[in-house]
């Protein structure tokens, strides 16, 4: 019988989230990413429940039904003190796991990063590890052009075009991303989380903290910077051939970035690859947070 999916809520860093919930045991967190929310989690959480996690999902700061952040923060160093202190508020030991894919992704390393005691194994998905980003916005036109949005969200119009059409925009961006794939119903997912007009100023302001004069604080600053080094857990990083997103010549620039993370491209997918090939991605990351 497939582990049943349960919701919850805690607090944690100043912020009252909620959550998808399967399983028992040592506690294996799974961030996501924009646009999305922790029902494209549905097929691992339960995998993972099999594997003996307590697996958990939370929707990240912003998204609701998780509060906005009292303090205005959304930079990557803020989910990623988010997902160490849901550690703590969630009763992780050391042999916790954690995963993130899109966003989640850079959350991940850098929670692993700042506080490694906490997290044993790591897996990050969409967005590589190390500093192969940071240079595909150098010297890659081709991901300077996927990234296009990115730059758009930093312009008030943004505000206008990103929530009319009721959100089209994020269907958009789910057909460009995942080609082939129907991802209607996932889109609505995170549309349900945003529609209220604060709360997708929040998701803006992830981008708006990264690229942008959103709001940042040294501290969090500090969270970054020990998520762009080597990691000193065994960190998976995932990749879809086909996404439309992130290509797959900077996903396989981390035998240059970060030769220390494993990569395995997983052909016939897209930037949504939990989605699209379940099963195979399931298998690659439970083989991975049980390995010895």
């Amino acid at each position: 019988m497939t582990p049943l999916i349960s919701t919850g809520t805690v607090s944690a860093n100043g912020i009252d989230f909620s959550y998808l919930e399967c399983g028992t045991g040592p506690l294996a967190l799974c961030l996501h990413g924009f646009p999305d929310s922790p029902h494209s989690w549905r097929f691992l959480l339960p995998a993972l429940a099999d594997a003996g996690f307590r697996a958990i999902a939370p929707f990240t700061r912003g998204y609701a039904p998780t509060s906005l952040a009292s303090d205005g923060m959304y930079q990557t160093g803020a989910l990623s003190a988010d997902a160490n202190a849901l550690h703590e508020a969630l009763g992780g030991d050391e042999n916790a796991v954690i995963i993130g894919h899109d966003w989640g992704a850079p959350s991940v390393y850098g929670a692993a990063g700042s506080e490694p005691s906490r997290w044993k194994r790591v897996v990050g998905m969409a967005v590589p590890p190390g500093g192969a980003m940071n240079v595909a916005f150098v010297n890659n036109m081709d991901q300077i052009k996927r990234s296009w949005y990115m730059f758009y969200f930093q312009h008030p119009l943004s505000d206008i075009v990103v929530p009319s059409n009721d959100l089209a925009f994020i269907d958009m961006l789910w057909r460009d991303w995942s080609p082939g794939y129907d991802g209607a119903a996932d889109a609505e997912n995170c549309k349900a989380s945003l529609r209220d007009a604060q709360h997708l100023a929040a998701a803006l302001g992830y981008y708006r903290c990264t690229l942008g004069a959103g709001p940042r604080s040294e501290k969090y600053d500090a969270i970054q910077a020990a998520g762009g080094g080597e990691l000193t857990q065994p960190t998976l990083y995932l990749h879809g051939a086909n996404d439309g997103c992130i290509g797959r010549e900077v996903a396989e620039s981390i035998a240059t970035f970060a030769p220390w993370a494993t990569l395995r491209i997983v052909e016939d997918a897209g930037h949504f690859l939990q989605l699209e090939k379940p099963n195979e991605v399931n298998e690659l990351i439970v083989n991975w947070v049980t390995a010895k």
